[in-house]
């Protein structure tokens, strides 16, 4: 972070637009080093109630749901897998059939996703681009959760279009408010509970990164979307959900 980035949230009464900082995640290293990485997000993840926001609307959207066939969601970025693996335990708690397919370009996630699943579980990993993915079956919900913000703007607006073709009933983005509150406090957490490196490194890079309501507005209408057909919302602490449901 250089002395400009770091005056404008220290300095400035009001955050700039998103960053273009890169993340230790996203440039070379290890399998052990990403693994452990990835362990520690799923505690953040807890922690923070991360997935809380998803497992609202999947368990909103489902009841709308009178498809004969298992509902098939498909997770992009799923790194770890934990989203995916609270999904597959409230399914079977809740008596839905479901087809659980979790999707990540980098081949050190899908590995851990592996790795961390027990072997009973159904869920399917897949090395993958979104828009290389070919589902067998029709994709019924794309989720996606603290993805988006790897992303450059203009790949985010090609990405809510291949979810809107993709995805037969409706799609959620979960991802990061950007505030200077969350990016301090997260700071702060993330060295007392002394997490991995990458993760106290890349936890505020990546709030940075992250979003403000005006910027998803803005890819909606560049996606070619009707803005009040996207539900664009703000949550405690420091979320912001995006999302479009069609069951008819």
């Amino acid at each position: 972070m250089n002395e400009a980035e770091r005056l404008t949230w220290y300095g400035a009464p009001e955050l700039s637009g998103r960053a273009r900082l890169t993340e230790l995640m996203d440039g070379p290293c290890t399998y052990k080093e990403f693994r452990d990485c990835l362990r520690d997000l799923a505690k953040v993840n807890r922690m923070t109630r991360a997935h809380k926001l998803t497992m609202q609307w999947l368990a909103a959207v489902v009841r709308e749901y009178t498809e004969p066939r298992p509902l098939h969601i498909v997770d992009i970025g799923c790194g770890g897998g934990d989203l995916l693996r609270s999904v597959e335990q409230w399914a079977a708690r809740e008596q839905v059939t479901v087809r659980l397919t979790g999707i990540d370009v980098h081949t050190y996630a899908i590995r851990a996703a592996r790795e961390f699943t027990d072997a009973t579980s159904s869920i399917r990993w897949q090395v993958s681009d979104a828009h290389d993915f070919a589902a067998n079956e029709p994709v019924d919900f794309v989720v996606s959760s603290q993805m988006a913000h790897h992303m450059r703007d203009e790949e985010i607006v090609q990405f809510l279009k291949w979810m809107e073709r993709t995805a037969a009933r409706g799609w959620l983005v979960n991802d990061l408010y950007r505030t200077r509150a969350a990016f301090v406090g997260f700071r702060m957490l993330a060295w007392a509970a002394r997490w991995h490196r990458f993760v106290r490194n890349d936890g505020p890079v990546s709030i940075r990164r992250g979003f403000r309501p005006q910027d998803w507005q803005r890819y909606v209408e560049l996606a070619g979307l009707a803005a009040d057909s996207v539900r664009i919302e703000a949550h405690w602490p420091a979320r912001i959900c995006v999302g479009r449901v069609r069951l008819s």
